[in-house]
């Protein structure tokens, strides 16, 4: 085989192994925010298909089931087209050793790279390559076993905050159902350990999510109570409480708002989703003043006790939502969640005191 050939060959498995080791070492090991456009196109590629049988012509339950095989299915392509590449990398490497033939190469690659014995090469620079190979597969291959206790350690300290506020809010969590919840065991002090749990919770996910991106991905384990409609249910909820309801409203609230738009504007910057940099009352917001008086209503039936200007209230609410709004809501279609529907408060029964004994 010509010597330029050789040389094109081997500079060309080089680089391609070094494209390979980057984005294996970006997108599993490396602990900050990371923009790998190999791992991006694989991504995509597979919600391609996904998305061919999780059309928005199917029920909710029917796509949640689809796309629950998302994330584990697009790990498992990140594994096996990076061994596909290490073949095709190492075949031109041993194209350039010496040895005669691609098809010859190439299946001497595979038999280096999962270790099979099959076949082997003949001389120093042959038999250092297949070394090396084999090493490479064996950490491509334990790379990904190591990654997922740490996923799935990540994603069940999101999921437990997720099932507790279900104690609080039902099933699905309503922002309106926090405050009646806490109305009916007159427990409006104890919100702030609400507040605080999830000030954590905004700023865990805010960390996770954007190191260990796949995990936006799992989804959770109750289709009704996804962690999209979690996250709004807390904030809108910490801003009704401290924009309506007629207790001195609590700084923990308004923490916890806060962290949660910061951890949220980290998520939008990865995926690129648009938002306000400089967010004013101004601004339309995916919530309608008719939306939020149904909901004051509601609360006021229940017994919660509310600011008697609702105007007031409502411009305080716009000041809290404008700043996470716009985020939210795109959250809810690229990770395909039901929107929390706050026309629904109008058929949802008051709840009734729960911490009342009898006489």
């Amino acid at each position: 085989m010509a010597i330029w050939i050789r040389v094109l060959a081997g500079l060309f498995g080089f680089f391609l192994q070094l494209l390979v080791l980057d984005a294996a070492i970006r997108t599993f090991l490396l602990p900050r925010v990371a923009n790998v456009r190999l791992s991006r196109l694989v991504s995509k590629g597979v919600a391609t298909v996904f998305r061919l049988f999780a059309s928005p012509r199917r029920s909710y339950p029917a796509r949640d089931q689809v796309l629950s095989l998302y994330a584990s299915i697009v790990l498992l392509t990140y594994q096996a087209l990076w061994l596909a590449l290490s073949v095709i990398a190492f075949g031109f490497g041993f194209v350039a050793a010496g040895v005669s033939g691609f098809g010859l190469a190439f299946e001497t690659s595979g038999s280096s790279l999962f270790t099979l014995g099959t076949i082997s090469g003949s001389g120093g620079v042959q038999i250092t390559i297949s070394f090396v190979e084999a090493s490479i597969g064996l950490t491509l291959l334990a790379l990904l076993i190591a990654f997922i206790p740490t996923l799935y350690t990540a994603f069940q300290r999101r999921e437990l905050s997720v099932a507790r506020l279900a104690v609080r809010a039902g099933v699905p969590a309503t922002p309106w159902g926090v405050l009646e919840v806490a109305q009916s065991v007159k427990s409006f002090d104890a919100l702030d350990k609400l507040w605080l749990e999830w000030e954590q919770w905004f700023i865990d996910v805010g960390e996770t999510h954007t190191t260990l991106t796949i995990l936006n991905f799992y989804r959770s384990p109750n289709p009704n109570q996804t962690w999209i409609a979690a996250a709004a249910t807390v904030l809108d909820a910490a801003a009704i409480f401290n924009a309506a309801v007629d207790v001195e409203p609590s700084p923990t609230a308004g923490l916890c708002i806060r962290s949660g738009w910061i951890a949220l504007r980290r998520l939008a910057d990865y995926f690129r989703i648009p938002y306000p940099l400089h967010p004013e009352r101004t601004i339309p917001i995916a919530i309608s003043r008719h939306e939020f008086d149904l909901v004051l209503e509601h609360l006021a039936r229940s017994g919660v006790p509310l600011v008697a200007d609702h105007d007031a209230a409502w411009q305080d609410f716009l000041g809290w939502r404008v700043n996470y709004d716009a985020i939210i809501e795109a959250c809810y279609e690229r990770f395909t969640c039901p929107r929390i529907d706050w026309n629904l408060v109008q058929v949802q029964p008051l709840l009734p005191p729960s911490n009342v004994r009898g006489t």
